[in-house]
């Protein structure tokens, strides 16, 4: 059997930068950009998505008064989308593994399109708890087409940037995955506000049935492109598509790493609920939020949610000069120390003369926030294990992020009641939780996890082969295609090395 060209796992990165194959190096900068950019920039409709139900919810209360406000749909239309999205990362992340990288996210897509489109349209005969309750039940589907961009529209991404140059891999890679979510931030807080303007803060139900259906607009555009991309090259070179996963040899190898980067990734979803609690206070100091017209509400809330912009477009390329692992650790440690002033001076910062230098330090805050955790979990995710299980891996850490966001929502308010009647105790104790478990974060991630470069995705497929190998696994029919054998895969290995033999003049006697 001839010797698998497969990179040493002892290489560093210059030498296995050399053997990158010829043919990468003709292809266009944008040719090579464009798959990451299918693959990843999907995720500015969680963005979108996720924020919009937030003005979505104000008008309803505004357009139902009291039947709102009795509805179990109060309860649970915001939250119901967590639940879909961990279903949709578990699922989507074998999917991504065993089935295909892009037909997953072209599934995914179609789910996201559908369903943002019904959530537009919800309706029940006229009735208003009945539309309430279909509102909520698309919108849990919605969360499964969100889930479904996770592993399968990330780990496409992150194995596209291999092709990219060298250094500039990981900022590619978090410009198009968290950067996207960031502005869909942005952007689902602007359009309810242009489209209030438009409505002149009149017609309520048009106002949120067009901001939900504009959240299709994005995916439509997405599909299109996504069925111009092909598999990643290392997918079809490492999947474990056609082979049985060897789960207990993946659990050994992979287990304490996989624990790590979803406990990082809980304690960041974790905490980002309580950051929230501050933009109230900044909108109270402006304005009255009782009597305020929604173009106000809305305009507002897209300052506040612009607050992310500089953190993660500026920590993009940082990650590529200090490393995800450094620029995530040193993000959440100055995050904590700036969470900490903030509560610390609390009393006096949450005054409405004070809302301007708030408002800075609270910008401040966010974009470390970004900086940190919310540029490099999802990159750490994506990178510290092999092809052949990235998807499930990487789904798995993402599911446990989002049920800490779910879990954040249900514990912080208990955490802003430990204050009693103390306003200021009940704003100052979510950040010193926060400010501690970023700390936390912190250690496990010095500890906890290794570097990443900008070949770990090569290294570690190098590595993980090297492991099952030794373990006795048959690797030999990794990456290969459906129907093809290994015998197959031996007759093409010996053939291409006669042809390499030849045009070096060293032809084997006897072949």
């Amino acid at each position: 059997m001839a010797v698998e060209k497969t990179p040493d796992p002892t290489a560093d990165e210059a030498q296995l930068a050399e053997q990158q194959p010829l043919e990468e190096a003709k292809k266009s900068f944008w040719a090579t950009l464009m798959p990451v950019v299918a693959c990843g920039a999907g995720l500015f409709s969680d963005g979108y998505i996720n924020n919009v139900i937030g003005s979505v919810v104000t008008i309803l209360a505004i357009q139902y008064t009291d039947v709102w406000k009795t509805s179990n749909a109060k309860h649970y239309l915001g939250d119901i989308a967590f639940a879909g999205t961990v279903v949709g990362q578990l699922v989507f992340g074998y999917l991504s593994d065993k089935w295909s990288r892009m037909n997953s996210l072209l599934l995914s897509t179609v789910i996201l399109l559908v369903f943002t489109a019904l959530t537009a349209g919800s309706y029940y005969h006229g009735d208003a708890v009945g539309m309430f309750n279909m509102l909520t039940a698309w919108r849990f589907f919605v969360g499964i087409g969100i889930g479904g961009e996770y592993p399968a529209g990330s780990v496409g991404a992150a194995e596209s940037t291999s092709e990219l140059k060298s250094g500039t891999r990981n900022m590619w890679f978090i410009l198009f995955t968290n950067t996207m979510i960031d502005w869909g931030f942005v952007v689902g807080a602007f359009v309810p506000y242009v489209v209030a303007a438009a409505c002149h803060n009149t017609h309520l139900s048009t106002i949120w049935r067009v901001s939900l259906a504009i959240g299709a607009v994005f995916p439509a555009v997405l599909l299109v492109m996504r069925f111009f991309v092909g598999e990643p090259e290392e997918f079809q070179k490492h999947s474990l598509k056609h082979v049985r996963t060897p789960y207990l040899l993946v659990a050994k190898f992979y287990g304490l790493r996989l624990l790590t980067v979803s406990l990082i990734w809980f304690i960041y979803d974790f905490s980002a609920y309580s950051f929230g609690i501050y933009s109230s206070t900044i909108l109270a100091n402006i304005f009255d939020t009782s009597t305020a017209p929604l173009t106000t509400i809305f305009g507002w809330n897209t300052v506040i949610n612009l607050f992310y912009i500089p953190g993660t477009m500026l920590g993009a390329p940082l990650s590529d000069r200090v490393g995800p692992r450094r620029a995530l650790a040193g993000g959440v440690l100055l995050q904590a120390v700036v969470g900490f002033v903030m509560a610390g001076c609390y009393g006096r910062l949450a005054r409405p003369e004070m809302v301007g230098a708030f408002t800075t330090v609270y910008g401040i805050f966010l974009s470390l926030g970004e900086l940190g955790a919310g540029n490099n979990i999802g990159l750490l995710a994506a990178k510290t294990c092999a092809t052949g299980v990235r998807g499930q891996y990487y789904g798995v850490a993402a599911a446990v992020g989002k049920i800490g966001a779910f879990v954040g929502t249900w514990v912080f308010p208990y955490i802003i009641a430990a204050g009693g009647d103390s306003e200021t105790l009940s704003a100052q104790y979510p950040f010193w939780v926060s400010g501690s478990l970023c700390v936390l974060s912190a250690v496990l991630v010095l500890v906890g996890l290794p570097e990443v470069g900008q070949d770990t995705i090569a290294l570690e497929d190098a590595r993980f082969r090297a492991y099952l190998e030794a373990n006795g696994f048959d690797t030999r029919q990794m990456g290969l295609g459906r129907g093809e054998e290994v015998e197959e895969g031996e007759k093409a290995e010996k053939t291409e090395e006669k042809v390499e033999a030849k045009a070096e003049g060293k032809t084997e006697g006897g072949e």
